[in-house]
């Protein structure tokens, strides 16, 4: 077996809210599933919240407080951890940065944007600007800052196994100037062939389809059950029942079997490469 890591609470907030968890837990004498008994939430999520990788809710702060005698310690604590978590990202979306860092592997379905983690910075910039168009300048800069925080990841050796699948209208039909689009398939070309990842794409003349209701991303994790993020457009959820992921998991291999090969897949977006530069060049 080999040893267990230990999380390091200087890394961040979160980070030294789940050491000192796992501190009063085994102080107390506890294991993960006493402690979680008599909660609604499982050793799983509390295992990822001693992690660092996941948000302490109100709810399961009162239990362990109640639980290690710690007189409102975590329930003081949650908004500290929240706000830290947060670093740009909606709230509803805070916890899934760490989840994908912690990720043994991400699946990516995006229906219709590119996703995030392949995003350049003026497409994310404009996506912001285009669904709330009401947000303040600063704003937007501080959710593209932290979407490029995301995709740090890429330059780990550690990095998760990475697979996505989109359909073909947000590489044909552009967000952006040609000379930016061009840019943008490029970028997706040098991600997925520097980390040897796999992309694949759904075609336009494919209508019905696995997962056509919405935007899905499956991560595993080493040492935590899988879970899936679904997203709209102002919310979002993670899913960890069972049951539930094992539909998603079934729905998402289904889709690659619909989707294009990666290849072909590749060939689209060098296709859509050239065109755009061609535009680009004709307008200059």
């Amino acid at each position: 077996m080999p040893p267990r890591k230990d999380p390091d609470g200087s890394a961040s907030v979160p980070a030294f809210y789940g050491a000192e968890l796992r501190y009063k837990r085994e102080a107390a004498g506890l294991t993960l599933e006493q402690l979680a008994e008599g909660s609604f939430r499982g050793i799983s999520f509390l295992s990822q919240i001693e992690r660092g990788e996941r948000r302490m809710p109100d709810d399961l702060a009162r239990h362990v407080d109640k639980k290690l005698k710690t007189d409102g310690f975590f329930e003081r604590r949650c908004e500290d951890a929240r706000k830290a978590r947060q670093a740009g990202h909606p709230l509803y979306f805070a916890d899934i940065p760490d989840m994908e860092r912690a990720a043994a592997s991400i699946e990516d379905w995006a229906p219709a944007v590119i996703p995030g983690l392949l995003q350049t910075e003026p497409y994310m910039r404009k996506l912001n600007q285009s669904v709330t168009p009401w947000e303040e300048p600063e704003a937007v800069e501080k959710l593209v800052r932290a979407r490029v925080g995301r995709a740090k990841l890429w330059k780990r050796e550690d990095r998760p196994m990475y697979w996505a699948i989109l359909r073909e209208a947000p590489i044909r039909q552009p967000l952006l100037p040609p000379k930016q689009m061009a840019e943008q398939m490029e970028h997706i070309l040098e991600v997925i062939r520097s980390t040897r990842s796999v992309l694949q794409i759904v075609p336009e003349t494919t209508v019905a389809y696995p997962l056509m209701m919405g935007l899905a991303k499956i991560m595993t994790f080493t040492d935590a059950p899988p879970l899936v993020w679904t997203e709209g457009e102002h919310s979002g959820q993670v899913v960890d029942y069972p049951p539930t992921v094992t539909k998603y998991r079934r729905s998402y291999d289904l889709l690659r079997a619909v989707a294009l090969p990666p290849e072909a897949s590749l060939a689209i977006i060098e296709e859509a490469a050239r065109g755009y530069r061609d535009e680009a060049q004709q307008q200059d």
